[in-house]
């Protein structure tokens, strides 16, 4: 199977600590790189990663509070140094694009590659990125500004060929990409062979729901449905749930019920509050509602399975 990782750059929140940095992500599907939110502090995680950065060619931001978006204009910066041509597009709620636009135009006067704003309405889930092997869908958030979180998707493969079949009928290449498609194969003598027993079933489709801040949403699971991995916000423990509450947060028991509820295969926490300087609590209590959870910290690469 084609790799599908999630790189984990940044899972504190808004006051920096010096455990955690701020929400950034990195999603590798296909050999290709797409960045999720850009705290500050995201280069030089990029740096640690190893990740080859400069192949990322969008970034998903899912609101425009600073823990989520303060890196961008320093990356958009270092692209230029680096020498980039290739556009970078940029898919964020449509009140940055005069704010982004202002700093490219002050910060980065001649830069030679384009910036691609796509503006995105966080109310309504839709695809908002398209190519020949995955989409990306908005997944509509509550926070206390407008704030989306986004689903990667990956179109269904063809079949697969047994290259038994292939040397035992004599199967030309150029028939190859035909019988992965769903032909059958005639042979030289008439005898017609089918599909199912010169291939094999398609890799299974992989999906990740990256769901960004956000109160505790009753309905959600029905959006992320069976999605082999999720990323949900779980600042508090359910101590601080009035605090989760006023704020528009999540404990990480109420993203455990989102997991649960919408029979995800696994479920990774982050976004903590500065508060904690151990997240076990976190942990535990999500735990007890979804087993299969688990805390997110900074150089984790985790497989889409």
């Amino acid at each position: 199977m084609e790799p599908f990782k999630v790189h984990i750059l940044g899972c504190g929140s808004a006051l920096p600590t010096l455990k955690h940095f701020a929400s950034s992500q990195v999603v590798e599907i296909r050999e290709k790189l797409f960045m999720v939110d850009c705290g500050e502090g995201t280069q030089i995680q990029l740096r640690r990663s190893r990740i080859r950065f400069t192949k990322i060619s969008a970034v998903f931001i899912s609101h425009l509070h600073g823990d989520h978006c303060f890196g961008l204009m320093g990356l958009i910066s270092s692209f230029g140094m680096l020498g980039r041509t290739a556009p970078l597009h940029v898919y964020a709620p449509a009140e940055f694009e005069t704010m982004l636009q202002a700093q490219i135009d002050l910060f980065c006067h001649g830069l030679e590659y384009e910036v691609r704003f796509h503006a995105v309405d966080t109310t309504v889930s839709q695809v908002i990125y398209e190519d020949k092997s995955l989409t990306v869908e908005t997944i509509p958030l509550q926070h206390r500004v407008p704030c989306c979180g986004f689903l990667f998707r990956e179109k269904p493969t063809r079949r697969h060929i047994r290259r038994d079949m292939i040397d035992f009928y004599h199967i030309p290449i150029s028939q190859i990409d035909n019988i992965k498609c769903g032909a059958d194969w005639t042979t030289v003598e008439g005898d017609t062979i089918p599909n199912a027993r010169l291939t094999t079933d398609p890799d299974p489709v992989r999906s990740y729901a990256y769901c960004s801040d956000t109160k505790y949403m009753p309905t959600l699971h029905k959006l992320i449905e069976g999605v082999n991995l999720l990323y949900h916000e779980s600042t508090y423990d359910s101590s601080c749930a009035n605090r989760a509450e006023l704020f528009y947060h999540s404990t990480s028991q109420q993203a455990a019920m989102v997991a649960r509820d919408a029979h995800v295969g696994k479920l990774l926490l982050g976004h903590y509050s500065a508060r904690y300087d151990d997240e076990t609590a976190i942990l535990q209590e999500a735990r007890a509602i979804f087993p299969h959870s688990e805390l997110s910290q900074e150089g984790m690469s985790v497989s889409v399975l």
